[in-house]
């Protein structure tokens, strides 16, 4: 029998969500899998279980939670032979979003097992993840998107969040960020992209490992997550106006055409700002500028559900 883990986070989605946790981990077992249960006790806590599933051998590990959850998943399983399955139950599911997967909400948890069905049918594909480091420690990997400016602000003010924000999801987290918009710094940031040095006052920063941001706008349409590239985001300007301008076009495409906004495709990035900004990773905190990124091609052997997209990778997908 092969051997999985599924890892989840009780903090994640819908309250009391064990019972249906169960009920995946009975579709798993009904198509031959072994399946192990872990519940995540801290942050950091998923990235150790990954590697522990990892290095006992297990071909599969099943992540149950938010973008947070995930990212915390990859980081265990990166450059391993495992594979990583998402299951959304977090509060944006922005990869979940990316991949076309049911999503279950407050009251409709079927979802979730929807989900595991078309997990269960879908392709291992080789995602590129990006690798940070942080200021006098190790490195760490991200799955979908690394920033500075506006976006960094707001998760160091956010995060970690209440209970009471995270069970209502997005709403949530926008009725917070409200309040904070107006306290936004504004930036001059320096930003060298292999090589190439662009400098001006910009809002927003950032590098982007998939199509989209926030689990609402589709900012990089064209995207692989298996180019061996970040598509780099430069918004520019500054002032709270200016950041609610690039908001609204982002929502409806609008921000392709903008000629204040930047594409540059790059491997290696590091940004420095003037002030010192906060940083995220994932939509989690990750220190303070200078903010040094690479992309690592293929790092993470990813369960593609059947839902996805088909030009989503560049490469065609191998059963699991």
């Amino acid at each position: 029998m092969r051997r999985a883990t599924l890892i989840y986070n009780p903090l994640a989605g819908p309250a009391n969500l064990l019972p249906t946790i169960e009920l995946v981990i009975d579709i798993w077992r009904a198509r031959g899998w072994q399946t192990e249960v872990c519940a995540t006790q801290a942050a950091g806590h998923a990235a150790d279980l990954a590697r522990q599933a990892a290095e006992a051998g297990h071909e599969l590990v099943l992540a149950a939670g938010g973008d947070g959850t995930l990212g915390e998943v990859a980081n265990g399983l990166a450059g391993s032979e495992t594979v990583m399955a998402p299951l959304p139950v977090g509060t944006a599911n922005s990869f979940a979003k990316e991949l076309l997967m049911p999503r279950p909400g407050l009251v409709n948890r079927q979802k979730l097992l929807q989900a595991a069905d078309v997990l269960a049918d879908g392709l291992v594909q080789c995602m590129d993840l990006g690798f940070t480091r942080r200021e006098g420690g190790n490195g760490r990997y991200w799955m979908l998107w690394a920033g500075t400016g506006a976006d960094g602000y707001l998760v160091h003010a956010l995060e970690p969040r209440p209970k009471w924000s995270k069970r209502i999801g997005p709403l949530g987290y926008a009725l917070q960020g409200l309040t904070l918009a107006p306290t936004l710094p504004d930036m001059h940031a320096k930003v060298e992209i292999d090589g190439r040095i662009y400098e001006d006052d910009y809002v927003l920063v950032l590098i982007s490992n998939c199509r989209m941001y926030g689990g609402e706008i589709t900012l990089s349409p064209k995207a692989y997550l298996d180019d061996g590239l970040f598509e780099v985001w430069l918004f520019r300007g500054k002032g709270l106006a200016k950041t609610m301008g690039y908001i609204a076009k982002a929502l409806r495409g609008a921000h392709l055409d903008d000629p204040n906004v930047q594409l540059i495709h790059g491997r290696s990035i590091t940004v420095h700002t003037d002030p010192i900004m906060p940083c995220q990773t994932d939509g989690d905190r990750a220190g303070h500028t200078p903010l040094s990124c690479e992309i690592k091609p293929g790092a993470l052997r990813l369960l593609c559900p059947a839902t996805a997209p088909a030009d989503l990778f560049s490469q065609p997908g191998k059963p699991l």
